[in-house]
């Protein structure tokens, strides 16, 4: 097994690797969610794809399309309605048609209005031939023959304005059909990407006539737009964030999903459009809704029962596991971004392997790879932009390395720019001891965009003891004070006595204009606490992040490599993470070498290693054997 994984990534540049064109064999680490697909477009079943941004659920919904039968397409034609002007008639035939027919209409429209325009330019030339005659030959005289003439010109002019705004007089007999589908040449079923659209874009929409009256009016059925549910007609109809359509909207995709035909009407309440409504429209598609879990709280309940009764739902996965076949996978799709982008040169082998020790990083989990490949891709043509202003023939690893820098997320260079200014107005320190300050960890953004951040701590005891509880401050979420009342029930239990009735204790998170969420600073607070409780000094050369049990147990936290990098930005010499987490540390083999990594299992073992216990050794046995 470990010979065919060593030949398969046998390569020089990634232009040796085989790029399948098609696309369902090009979607990367989602191999439960490709075999739905295919299971899907064999039965014409209905999906639902969650999972975040970037693991490939517009390509999957491509990938279907290009599975469906490449057969019985339909155009779909609006004709006038001889009985009711409102109800424009719909007819289907098969692909290509839908034009001949419109074509031949006109052709046959155009033969009438010039059948009647010969007919009247004889008569107005006899008219006036005959006008001529009585005046030459004396019978009429000069005056009458002018005003005979000018009668004439009136009257051509009457009737060029007659046969121009009195088209709607000879709709039966001239008016053309209207092709609102057109499958002219198209052999592929339709794809169609409706996220983001408005109803009308959706559902079909009449457009609004400001010449309602008079004869001037365009046809309603002329005036009839199909919505892309009809356009997707035996093909797929995608919607991604379909939770962000309007409830009535969800409700009516919903219908066109149970029937297979929609009737088109205007969408605008005040509209001339909103009186027209066509037959039903064909619209047999199968849709491929996505979202986030979040869309789920969002989502038309019916709506959701009518995909899975009828369909599949998939969670896609966010990372993958770091295997040789996986990582054949990855040095694939790095080709086929090259190949995709057609603007940036191939990559050496060294390249690709730097791009997988990032798609390690980018997992944030021990022995996997990053399964949100956009961004990855995002990074493959920064590096390839790089390479091509510096008029390389290949990119190489210091061109990935340059791209890292130059292509840094929005939350990376807002980390680094909280890290900057803390540091110039002294808020970060990172040497000596000082009592009552720690330099907690976090992270801001989500996902593969987390950033790491310092977040220093501070804590304060007063004389009293009137506070019921700890009091914190720096707009903690619900989770961070939680996360306080735990560390509250440690130092109780330690130091019960010496603080009840006796003292308050206050903790400030320092300038956390953007609030705190999640409980990893628990350790942190747990260690401010008893430093400024006991007058021990902290060593502000280390950083800490970990989460506490009631009992003092030093739980795992997410995010733990971005938090390191941030530690080592700052100067930090020593980082305290929970021993859990020790396996989820994927960080550059020379950046790690300006740190030691701490792991902890309790809170007993960070206050040994945090606090300076110079003449208060019988405190820390005491705290040791509690």
């Amino acid at each position: 097994m470990a010979k065919k994984a060593k030949k398969a990534m046998d390569f020089k540049t990634t232009a040796d690797i085989t790029v399948n064109p098609e696309i369902v064999n090009q979607v990367i680490g989602q191999e439960n969610a490709v075999n739905i697909i295919k299971r899907a477009a064999a039965q014409r079943r209905h999906v639902l794809l969650i999972g975040e941004p970037g693991t490939g659920k517009s390509m999957l919904g491509l990938a279907l399309a290009e599975l469906l039968p490449k057969e019985n397409l339909r155009d779909v034609i609006s004709f006038p309605n001889p009985n009711d002007e409102n109800s424009p008639l719909i007819r289907t035939m098969p692909a290509g048609q839908g034009r001949n027919l419109v074509a031949k209409a006109r052709v046959e429209a155009g033969s009438i209005i010039k059948n009647y325009n010969v007919i009247f330019f004889i008569i107005i030339i006899a008219i006036s031939f005959y006008e001529y005659w009585l005046w030459r030959s004396g019978r009429i005289s000069d005056i009458i023959f002018a005003a005979a003439m000018i009668t004439t010109v009136v009257m051509i002019v009457g009737i060029n304005l007659m046969m121009s705004l009195g088209k709607k007089m000879n709709n039966q007999k001239v008016s053309v059909p209207k092709v609102i589908v057109d499958n002219y040449r198209k052999k592929n079923a339709p794809f169609f990407d409706a996220t983001g659209s408005h109803a009308g874009a959706l559902l079909g929409d009449v457009l609004h006539d400001p010449f309602q009256s008079g004869g001037l009016g365009t046809p309603a059925h002329e005036r009839v737009v199909a919505g892309m549910i009809h356009k997707a007609h035996m093909g797929v109809l995608f919607v991604d964030e379909i939770a962000t359509l309007q409830p009535t909207t969800q409700q009516e995709l919903l219908t066109s999903l149970q029937e297979g035909k929609y009737a088109i009407t205007g969408q605008s309440e005040r509209s001339a459009g909103a009186m027209v409504r066509t037959e039903a429209v064909p619209c047999r598609f199968i849709l491929v809704a996505a979202g986030n879990i979040e869309t789920l709280k969002h989502l038309h309940p019916a709506l959701r029962s009518r995909i899975r009764g009828y369909g599949y739902e998939v969670f896609m996965n966010e990372t993958m596991e770091d295997t040789a076949g996986n990582r054949e996978r990855i040095a694939r799709f790095v080709a086929q971004e090259v190949v995709k982008d057609k603007k940036i040169p191939h990559l050496s082998r060294a390249a690709v392997m730097e791009i997988l020790e990032i798609a390690r990083r980018m997992a944030n989990r021990k022995k996997h790879l990053t399964g949100r490949l956009r961004e990855l891709g995002g990074l493959v043509r920064a590096a390839g932009d790089i390479a091509v202003k510096a008029k390389a023939k290949i990119v190489e690893p210091a061109h990935v390395e340059e791209a890292l820098t130059v292509a840094r997320t929005l939350e990376q260079q807002l980390a680094d720019k909280h890290i900057e200014r803390k540091k110039e107005y002294e808020v970060i320190i990172t040497k000596g001891a000082r009592v009552g300050r720690v330099n907690g960890l976090a992270v801001i953004g989500s996902g593969s965009a987390l950033s790491g951040i310092i977040l220093p701590i501070e804590s304060a005891v007063t004389p009293g003891g009137k506070e019921a509880q700890i009091v914190a401050t720096g707009q903690l979420g619900d989770i961070a004070k939680e996360a306080v009342k735990n560390v509250s029930a440690i130092i109780m239990k330690h130091f019960g006595q010496d603080i009840k009735e006796h003292m308050d204790i206050y903790i400030q998170f320092l300038q956390t204009y953007e609030g705190v969420e999640g409980d990893s600073a628990s350790i942190a607070v747990a260690t401010t606490i008893l430093s400024a409780l006991k007058d021990l000094p902290i060593k502000q050369d280390h950083a800490m992040t970990g989460s506490l049990s009631v009992r003092g147990e030093v739980l795992p936290i997410g995010g733990v490599s971005s938090k390191i990098e941030a530690a080592i930005s700052t100067g930090i010499k020593c980082v305290i993470v929970p021993r859990s987490n020790m396996q989820d540390i994927i960080v550059d083999k020379k950046k790690l070498k300006k740190v030691r990594i701490i792991p902890v299992d309790t809170i007993i073992d960070v206050w040994k290693e945090a606090l300076v216990w110079t003449g208060k050794k019988d405190l820390l046995k005491k705290i040791t054997h509690e």
